[in-house]
């Protein structure tokens, strides 16, 4: 028997389940490049840790835009990379592969994943819903005639979906979340200080001192970056309010997308969300306030879920458990 394979494709990381093993690929959509030569050097965390180290014949490549695509043979590597990484060939001929992608891509950008997954080895490919799968991942039972609404903010997009009956009744999803926050961050200090920074330095402000809402965190961080007017290198300290500042217009983004959802759903089901709270997932979720900042704007109880990074890596792996022990066709 072969085993099946449950792949969260994201724009910052990529995570691989197998059927029995529970998630056993946990790395940085990353590769590195030779530019001479067009070879691989290095994929997820090796070639992470080489951002902005790099000369100038190598380049870092992160193929994975918005949560689709945008270096299709660079993102053919990376998933053969890891694969093969798992040595899945010993033990059985070619893997089903089940890969979760946002609601809203189009029918192109769907058939570019399917084809990358087949020549990286897949033997067949099925793609769903990243909500949907977050929401199962998440424990939630949306099997049942009730509403259950998610809130998934990974690197590359936010996904807010209704989920009833095991489908997805209104949702709505944009191209705003961690990946836009580094970068709201990086032009913010770039503008207030003149002073340039990277994304890891970015990104290590918004995870250690970030904050969703003003004056609930009161933490400074100094960052080192270069001078555009000396050319020099320089350190300034950033408050968490400076952070709030950088990326409020995209929280508000994302919040306008919830509200865009809950109006367009049927009124039952908007009672059973008021009833059970909203369910936040993705690595987004966990910036600091944010999911209180949603409870008061929506006026509905937020929740964070458990393992939020990993939630839609366990819910492929409990969906293609339910699958094979039932012997059902798949999806």
């Amino acid at each position: 028997m072969g085993k099946h394979i449950g792949v969260d494709l994201g724009t910052v990381n990529v995570l691989i389940h197998v059927n029995g093993k529970g998630i056993v690929i946990n790395e940085p959509s990353v590769v590195a490049i030779n530019n001479k030569t067009g070879e691989v050097l290095a994929v997820g965390k090796d070639a992470r840790d080489m951002i902005g180290r790099t000369p100038s014949d190598i380049t870092i490549v992160k193929p994975m835009k918005d949560g689709v695509i945008d270096n299709f043979q660079i993102v053919q590597e990376m998933l053969h990379f890891f694969l093969q990484k798992l040595n899945l060939k010993t033990f059985f001929s070619r893997p089903k592969i089940l890969i979760c992608c946002p609601t809203n891509i189009t029918s192109v950008e769907q058939k570019a994943i399917r084809e990358v997954a087949e020549k990286s080895g897949g033997k067949q490919v099925f793609l769903e819903e990243e909500p949907k799968i977050a929401a199962i991942g998440a424990g939630m039972n949306i099997f049942e005639p009730s509403g259950n609404m998610v809130i998934d903010i990974g690197g590359g997009t936010a996904d807010v979906a209704v989920l009833s009956m095991g489908d997805i009744v209104t949702s709505r999803s944009v191209k705003i979340a961690g990946t836009q926050w580094d970068k709201d961050i990086m032009q913010y200090i770039k503008r207030k200080y003149n002073l340039l920074i990277g994304e890891r330095t970015a990104e290590s402000l918004k995870v250690n001192i970030g904050t969703a809402i003003k004056d609930i965190r009161t933490e400074t961080m100094d960052v080192r970056g270069r001078d555009l007017v000396s050319g020099l290198p320089s350190t300034i300290t950033v408050s968490s309010n400076e952070v709030e500042e950088a990326i409020h217009n995209s929280l508000y983004d994302i919040i306008q997308a919830a509200k865009q959802v809950l109006e367009t759903t049927p009124p039952e089901l908007s009672a059973d969300i008021i009833d059970r709270g909203i369910i936040m997932t993705g690595g987004g979720s966990l910036l600091y306030g944010l999911d209180h900042l949603i409870a008061e704007q929506l006026k509905v109880p937020v929740f964070i879920a458990d393992h939020s990074l990993e939630v839609v890596a366990i819910g492929t792996g409990i969906l293609l458990e339910s699958t094979a022990k039932k012997r059902r066709r798949w999806f």
